[in-house]
């Protein structure tokens, strides 16, 4: 099979993965190097959904010893299967670097023979890269589950983002869709990927020069709508991850079953996008703005709203702790009001050191007051307080149907800045 043959499939076998970042680390040139990063981030172009494709996303190898149901790739599944020899992927990543294609590389693969056999290969390929070739670009490198500590922290050394997919939120739904799994050796990975970097970043404090251990972090990827699973144990189990360790991002993927799905996921259809969407909205509250996962939900209603976006929600569940006066309230009641993001927040605390903020003021600083009004007070009359315990709120609030299309695209735009 020819190399031209090998990126068609293994370049479309990896386009299932969302857990691709691009950004969270810097690396400067060295004499002779090829390629550099930029914490601010890399991507110059991006798809219609909002997409990076500056990165050269391809799989080692969709070959693999698994039978994951949801998985194109599983052992089971009738598909054209290809391998890259690690000199493949290295002159891939230079020649296409050098006509200017790409400004770095998304590693993934099936598991072949065993853990320990392919995530040596894909260590192969970044030091390869690093230490023979001076790639200074961006490497985001998946580890394999399962594979020795010493493979994964020397996978550290040289790429910029490491991430160990849990693809499933419970032990249970990893034991009916993917045997093979469990959720003990993907939490031993990130836990070594953890304690490296915790290590590498003290030893930094005292050293300039140590060497730098995953700068941009890790992350992972979770599949939705492949169980009966809700959005309430889903969330807990990304908050889970975040605090012990230390995760960057969790990434939320709708299954999508195709003509060649297992006949356990044949008959199920795949989810609202608009779930996955509140997922990551949801996520962000998490990450930015000092939200419980437990508060997110509840026992009666336990996925989140696809009609409103998660704060709003909890909002309206909680409207005895508003209306909230923009110019008295501490930062952590601010950024729980509806309209109000974090850049919003910084704003009005920083403006009302100097004089009483008013409704006005908001509008100039770009608040969405169509939400926020009903929860605020300002330093001047507003009418829609009135509003705040009247039982048709909730309609009120709810979009009309042909404003739906436009409202789900700024609340993807708000989340992506940070601003809810």
């Amino acid at each position: 099979m020819d190399l031209d043959d090998k990126l068609a499939i293994l370049g479309a076998a990896a386009r299932y993965d969302a857990s691709c970042a691009s950004s969270g680390s810097r690396r400067k040139p060295g004499s002779g190097g090829l390629g550099a990063t930029a914490a601010t981030g890399i991507c110059h172009s991006f798809t219609p959904d909002g997409r990076c494709i500056s990165l050269l996303k391809i799989l080692y190898t969709n070959i693999c010893i698994y039978d994951c149901k949801y998985c194109i790739n599983r052992r089971s599944n009738d598909l054209p299967q290809a391998c890259f020899a690690p000199a493949e992927v290295v002159n891939l990543t230079l020649e296409f670097y050098r006509r200017n294609y790409i400004e770095g590389v998304f590693l993934s693969s099936g598991v072949m023979r065993n853990a320990d056999y392919t995530m040596e290969r894909l260590t192969c390929v970044v030091r390869d890269l690093r230490l023979h070739h001076g790639f200074h670009g961006y490497i985001h490198l998946k580890v394999i589950p399962g594979a020795s500590q010493r493979l994964v922290e020397e996978a550290g050394l040289y790429a910029d983002r490491v991430s160990a997919n849990i693809e499933l939120p419970t032990e249970s739904d990893l034991s009916l869709l993917a045997p093979d799994k469990c959720l003990a050796d993907v939490g031993r990975a990130m836990g070594t990927i953890h304690a490296r970097r915790d290590e590498a970043l003290a030893e930094r404090k005292k050293h300039r020069t140590a060497p730098r251990f995953a700068p941009a972090g890790q992350s992972t990827q979770m599949i939705v709508g492949a169980t009966d699973t809700t959005d309430q144990r889903i969330l807990a189990t990304s908050s889970g991850l975040y605090r012990s360790h230390d995760l960057k991002r969790v990434y939320y993927s709708a299954i999508n079953p195709t003509a060649h799905a297992d006949d356990l996921l044949s008959h199920i259809a795949s989810p609202p996008l608009t779930r996955e969407h509140r997922l990551y909205q949801a996520d962000w509250l998490l990450r930015y703005y000092g939200f419980d996962h437990r508060e997110l939900t509840t026992a009666q209603a336990p996925n989140l709203d696809l009609e409103r976006d998660p704060k709003l929600s909890w909002a309206l569940r909680h409207r005895e702790q508003f209306p909230v006066d923009v110019n008295t309230a501490p930062r952590e009641m601010l950024l729980r009001v509806p309209g109000l993001g974090v850049r919003n927040v910084q704003r009005i605390l920083k403006s009302r050191r100097y004089a009483r903020i008013t409704l006005a003021d908001l509008r100039r600083m770009r608040v969405a007051l169509k939400r926020a009004r009903f929860f605020i007070e300002a330093d001047d009359s507003n009418p829609d307080l009135c509003h705040l315990d009247r039982a048709d709120l909730d309609t009120m609030l709810k979009p009309r149907r042909q404003d739906r299309q436009l409202l789900l695209f700024e609340t993807h735009a708000e989340a992506a800045t940070g601003e809810l």
